[in-house]
């Protein structure tokens, strides 16, 4: 089962109080305080792991808790600590505050973590509250309220190819046919229903991921079906790879279809419709797919590119172009990365030297 959206709650451990206590021995009048301080509450924290898929080992539990920490003792022993709590989701989760609405964080890269959930913090024992009017105190601290909130998880599929359509335009058949990802396939619309991933293959270590997006409906941008569901993994790839059936089954014009899908693009913004787009007209194998890939070709004066996951034709110069595509954003990617850490590098080094002392001149 694929799950993209889930609500949970989460709350950090509270703090263990401390002691009040004070020390017992023989032939040692008026030992003190001696009580220790609590433990600190673990916190809930969420990583992202390549290893996770979806967030499906979420849906059938809402509720996450730390353990509480442990109280503070006599002899001034510290209550220990409770360990955190991990939940791992798949790189490109979003997290929000459900209540709130506003954006936690959004774990992009792998490794990336966020604390949903601070422990708290331990109470202090009856010791740190001596004073030299105040030898033999009794107060104690109780210890910290764990955080605790309802947060959403969106999972945006990351992928360096998407591929966008009507439903039924090919899609699925086509990234079974570029890589061993098993989608649904079916003579039908809307087989498709959650977003399938593949790693598509160019020889030595050169790859790169291509999803297969549920098929769009005009409307998908107002929510339409499933609009917000399907067009919010688009956000996430490099490349779109649009494909258009040259003769759908509901004998809808293609060429309409085509600026149907780019109008939904464009109106759920998140700057969809800017992204590098390749144009295929799928089902070559059908006569008059040409014709259609032509006329298409002469209303958006752009090369529209005439393909075949059954017979294979032009596969390889669609691949060959949306993995220059993809090289290009990596690398443009690494470039603006690169410059913005010598950018950081730089300012702090700036100001090292403006706080460094300045060398007195010797004396005449």
């Amino acid at each position: 089962m694929f799950v993209d959206r889930v609500e949970i709650f989460v709350k950090g451990g509270d703090g263990g109080k401390g002691m009040c206590s004070f020390r017992r021995e023989k032939y040692v009048p008026r030992g003190g305080p001696d009580g220790g301080d609590g433990g600190d509450g673990g916190s809930i924290i969420i990583r992202a792991d390549p290893n996770a898929d979806n967030l499906s080992q979420l849906v059938q539990r809402k509720h996450w808790k730390a353990r509480n920490g442990e109280a503070g003792s006599g002899s001034l022993c510290a209550g220990s600590d409770s360990a955190d709590m991990i939940i791992l989701v798949p790189p490109g989760t979003l997290i929000r505050d459900r209540d709130r609405g506003n954006v936690i964080k959004d774990l992009v890269e792998e490794g990336d973590i966020c604390i949903v959930g601070k422990g708290g913090r331990g109470g202090r024992g009856n010791k740190h509250f001596a004073t030299a009017t105040n030898r033999t105190p009794r107060e104690f601290g109780p210890g910290e309220p764990g955080e605790e909130r309802w947060i959403t998880l969106e999972l945006k599929v990351i992928a360096d190819v998407g591929l966008v359509g009507f439903p039924n335009a090919g899609k699925s058949t086509l990234l079974s046919r570029l890589s061993r990802a098993t989608p649904q396939i079916a003579d039908y619309p809307f087989t498709t229903k959650t977003p399938n991933l593949g790693i598509v293959s160019l020889g030595g270590d050169a790859n790169f991921v291509m999803a297969d997006l549920p098929g769009l409906i005009e409307g998908a941008s107002q929510g339409i079906g499933l609009g917000h569901e399907f067009l919010r993994h688009v956000e996430r790839t490099r490349v779109i790879v649009h494909l258009v059936e040259p003769f759908p089954m509901d004998d809808s014009d293609p060429i309409r279809n085509y600026h149907t899908i780019r109008n939904e693009l464009k109106t759920y913004g998140a700057g969809l419709d800017e992204k590098p787009e390749i144009v295929c007209v799928s089902k070559a194998e059908i006569p008059g797919a040409d014709e259609v890939r032509a006329k298409l070709e002469h209303e958006i004066c752009r090369e529209v590119y005439l393909m075949s996951s059954v017979t294979g034709q032009g596969l390889s110069k669609v691949v060959g172009q949306a993995a220059v595509l993809v090289n290009e954003l990596k690398k443009a990617e690494r470039d603006a990365k690169a410059k913005q850490r010598f950018t950081v590098f730089a300012e702090e080094k700036a100001v090292r030297m403006e706080e460094a002392p300045t060398p007195s001149e010797p004396e005449a």
